[in-house]
């Protein structure tokens, strides 16, 4: 599952192919609309929560309120059914979803006029750390290079050459994770990865009010 994004996504693999998914994007909505998206999921499947071995989950880059939500739903999952709970980058799910073997970005909305990003050198290789910046401050950085994601869509100044998925897909993210869990390779504690303080905050001043 992932809600680091506007997209809403959860989906079934069985270590061999997604069998089930289910999603929609909303920005404003991922508390509502997580749970019903992974019943929805099982019932595709024919299956009952209690099949579940693993759980994959996207720890951002993304806003604080969309990605807790996601990351609180499979901590709690994975404590009632007793199964490991593992995180993958969202931006790699995206990546992998492309199906580029060519050096690219990645690239989603983060809000206040930034982007979230990566470059990577193919679907499955990040080349570089997950930042938060304004696109006129990385279009050197970018020059030249196929853009995915909805913030290269926004952007088109910057990303002349966006291309799908422009949204998370569980599915991608899920075979990914089977992949790399096939390895043998360790994946990311499932921790959130916001880049920045989020949006709401306890003011620093207080305003007085005394009694007339």
């Amino acid at each position: 599952m992932d809600t680091a994004t506007p997209a809403v996504t959860v989906a079934l693999h069985d270590g061999t192919s997604v069998v089930a998914r289910s999603g929609q994007v909303d920005a404003r909505r991922h508390g509502e609309l997580l749970l019903p998206a992974v019943h929805r999921a099982l019932r595709e499947a024919g299956l009952g929560l209690d099949a579940v071995t693993d759980i994959v989950v996207g720890v951002g880059p993304g806003p604080y309120t969309g990605l807790r939500v996601g990351l609180v739903t499979a901590a709690t999952f994975g404590s009632a059914l007793g199964v490991p709970v593992h995180g993958l980058c969202t931006l790699d799910g995206l990546a992998y979803a492309s199906g580029l073997d060519e050096p690219f970005v990645v690239a989603t909305d983060a809000r206040r006029k930034e982007v979230y990003w990566a470059r990577y050198d193919d679907r499955r290789t990040r080349v570089t750390e997950p930042s938060v910046d304004r696109p006129a401050d990385i279009a050197d950085q970018v020059a030249g290079l196929p853009a995915v994601g909805a913030g290269a869509r926004l952007y088109g100044e910057v990303f002349p050459d966006a291309r799908d998925p422009e949204h998370q897909s569980a599915g991608a993210l899920a075979a990914l994770a089977a992949e790399r869990l096939a390895a043998g390779e360790k994946l990311l504690e499932p921790r959130p990865l916001y880049l920045r303080r989020p949006d709401a905050q306890v003011p620093k001043n207080y305003k007085v009010v005394t009694p007339r």
